[in-house]
């Protein structure tokens, strides 16, 4: 009779578990990076000789992981647009780093309920083996629709806490590489971070899990490619895995 599969050992090293969630649990990085697109294009184009947004290279290098300013002032400034901040009550538009991160969540919105998200099965799967095994987890993510998404998945009551985008705004907590999104979802499983994974999918959400401390970091490389796994381990990641499902031990006969 086959043994149920249970966590790999590297995962039992530490008490608790806190997963990133676009990208390692949903598959809504690319819903993210077509609304940047639409975004990101609708400015370059009032700019002479810029060319457009890159779905993969610049939204990795420059806006994955990161709280929704941050990422829009990050990738302008690669350009070397210098649009001011705006205001926040600035409607979606390309004037200001405000506005076009506006914009940006107006076409994530519009995409989500043409295309509901699907999540990644492996992921999933680890999720239900971990509260088999009582080891406690949670999701972070600079996303402030990160709570809608896992809900509409069914998957939110497996979480102990949830600490997204709009709760880091709450809190006044900077984004990744900042630790502190983190930190304050480690606190929240009362468990401290040098005895907490991280599970990222981000070259910047890794690094925040580096510099917080944590006792585990895991990156997931979905490219499946030799440089998107040398970049995470490059910020910071102690392993990389293609798919978090890969941290499980199956049973066997």
């Amino acid at each position: 009779m086959a043994r149920a599969a249970s966590p790999a050992a590297v995962l039992l090293s530490v008490h608790a578990v806190v997963f990133d969630t676009d990208g390692v649990i949903t598959d809504s990085a690319p819903a993210h990076a077509a609304a940047w697109k639409k975004a990101f294009d609708a400015c370059l184009a009032t700019h002479e000789g810029q060319r457009p947004f890159d779905e993969e290279d610049d939204y990795r290098r420059y806006v994955d992981g990161k709280a929704r300013m941050d990422g829009a002032a990050a990738f302008l400034a690669s350009r070397g647009l210098d649009l001011p901040e705006g205001g926040p009550d600035d409607p979606p538009g390309t004037g200001t780093v405000r506005a076009v991160a506006a914009r940006k969540d107006e076409a994530f919105t519009l995409r989500l309920r043409d295309r509901p998200v699907e999540v990644w099965p492996g992921t999933v799967r680890l999720l239900h083996v971990l509260r088999e095994a009582r080891v406690p987890f949670a999701a972070a993510s600079a996303s402030r629709h990160a709570t809608e998404l896992l809900a509409g998945a069914g998957l939110l009551d497996l979480f102990t806490a949830v600490v997204d985008g709009n709760e880091a705004r709450r809190l006044g907590l900077p984004g990744k590489p900042d630790p502190a999104l983190f930190t304050e979802t480690a606190r929240r499983l009362g468990v401290p971070p040098g005895d907490t994974a991280v599970v990222e999918d981000a070259l910047a959400g890794v690094e925040a899990g580096r510099r917080g401390g944590f006792g585990l970091v895991v990156g997931v490389d979905r490219t499946d490619s030799p440089e998107g796994a040398a970049g995470l381990r490059r910020h910071g990641a102690d392993l990389v895995v293609a798919d978090p499902g890969d941290l499980l031990i199956n049973g066997e006969d």
